[in-house]
């Protein structure tokens, strides 16, 4: 049996119209990388719903996108630092299009104030993921402890008994 290998990356951007073509690409080959072909549409597209969301109505465009893939889902957070920037108002139209196309979404506050906005993508069955082989778990034979000692007597009977029947 093979596991998936877990993989993460980060990305710092300013967001504008001309970056956020760049951070597509730029997503685009991370997925590729880890051989996740199949998701790189759903998760780019997503990501540049948000990033254009942030650069319509964000005063700070600073940016940080993570992506972590753990071998089934695929998780992509989108945090920016306008603390005037309302998911229920600016974001609503969306946030409504990410729900539509993700398995699950969310937002949250940090302490700081700013906002982190995640997604997430499920692996189906049948597509190709990073494997790696795991190691191979022990037969029941070679799980079962053995004697820490063999009282001395016994092989001594043993032989005694063996000798016997054979003369």
């Amino acid at each position: 049996m093979k596991t998936a290998v877990p993989c993460y990356y980060h990305l710092d951007v300013e967001v504008s119209p001309e970056r956020v073509g760049q951070v597509r690409r730029i997503l685009a080959a991370h997925l590729r990388l880890w051989d996740l072909e199949i998701l790189v549409d759903p998760v780019c597209r997503g990501a540049e719903l948000l990033l254009r969301a942030i650069d319509e109505h964000a005063t700070d465009k600073h940016t940080s996108i993570e992506l972590w893939w753990n071998g089934q889902h695929l998780i992509t957070a989108i945090g920016d630092n306008d603390r005037d920037l309302r998911p229920d108002l600016d974001l609503r139209a969306c946030l409504a299009r990410i729900a539509a196309m993700s398995d699950g979404w969310g937002c949250c506050a940090t302490d700081t104030g700013s906002k982190v906005i995640w997604f997430s993508q499920r692996a189906r069955s049948g597509e190709r993921v990073p494997r790696v082989p795991t190691t191979p778990v022990p037969r029941i034979r070679e799980m079962l402890q053995l004697p820490r000692e063999v009282p001395a007597d016994l092989p001594a009977r043993a032989t005694h008994g063996v000798l016997e029947d054979a003369r």
